[in-house]
């Protein structure tokens, strides 16, 4: 009776976040896949798709999409390396530091949109404080169409100020988990700074980054609350066309050919991240 307990147990403790993963994540995925390929008579069509082509924001929003991506995650991964460099060197009040670091964690997209709105914009503390110095004689337009290199600038700093702790917070966990007779042993032969951070630290935290490169790249994916409200539609984002067809146009449809295409390019940038930094089988081995 006992051994056929502790043969079930495993899978019992497992089942709610089976049945979480499926209610929640796998089912409505389905669901939006069909959306995109089946007419509501219920034959499968490619028609949603080739409209979601066609449409007037679709190639604005796929390349802005993957700029914010090529900008935003290189970006985060450098200062939430640094920072979890610094908090794992254990200075005094490293753990203040942390924990006013993640502070910005806490706070919604749509929320840290709005403040760095008020910092960007042309009545904004940024040009309040540039005049009050001197620096200007009049205040500048950051968020327009027209400057688009200080649209694009705004957005990646509210995304690098929002979202870097969460890089910083998985990245500190995997320095945690090297041995500290590593970093000794560098010391002793002689190694400074730069090449125990090259040489010791960077291969052994390769699982963590490419975990931190999944997540954020995701995560980077579904952004639009911080665009629209920095930029509003002056700057279309794949995420930002799928909740505009679905909650302003009533299109479900294109909405969900929309998230097929997040989806795919999710998929993809994963997998390159598995083949890039995954650990090869005689690394496992070893």
């Amino acid at each position: 009776m006992w051994a056929r307990t502790e043969e079930i147990l495993p899978y019992a403790l497992l089942l709610p976040s089976l049945v979480f993963l499926a209610l929640l994540i796998l089912i409505p995925m389905v669901q939006a896949l069909l959306l995109a390929i089946q007419a509501d008579s219920g034959e499968f069509t490619t028609a949603y798709l080739q409209r979601m082509a066609v449409d007037v924001n679709f190639n604005d929003a796929w390349r802005n999409t993957l700029l914010l991506i090529v900008l935003i995650v290189p970006l985060q991964i450098v200062l939430a390396l640094a920072m979890a460099l610094l908090v794992n060197s254990r200075f005094k009040g490293h753990q203040w530091f942390l924990y006013v670091y993640a502070i910005p964690l806490a706070i919604s997209d749509l929320a840290a949109g709005i403040l760095w709105l008020a910092v960007f914009t042309e009545r904004g503390y940024l040009n309040t404080a540039a005049q009050g110095l001197g620096i200007v004689d009049q205040a500048k337009v950051y968020l327009s169409f027209e400057n688009f290199g200080g649209l694009v600038a705004a957005i990646v700093i509210a995304e690098s100020w929002r979202a870097t702790a969460i890089v910083m917070v998985i990245l500190v966990a995997g320095l945690q988990l090297i041995p500290r007779d590593f970093f000794e042993a560098a010391d002793l032969f002689g190694a400074n700074r730069l090449r125990r951070t090259l040489y010791v630290v960077l291969p052994l935290l390769r699982p963590s980054l490419q975990s931190a490169l999944i997540i954020r790249t995701i995560f980077a994916f579904q952004t639009f609350a911080v665009v629209l409200a920095l930029a509003g539609r002056n700057m279309p984002v794949i995420a930002a066309e799928a909740y505009s067809w679905y909650a302003n146009n009533r299109d479900a449809h294109l909405a969900a050919s929309y998230a097929l295409l997040l989806l795919g390019l999710t998929i993809v940038f994963t997998f390159v991240y598995l083949r890039v930094l995954g650990l090869r089988e005689a690394e496992v081995k070893r």
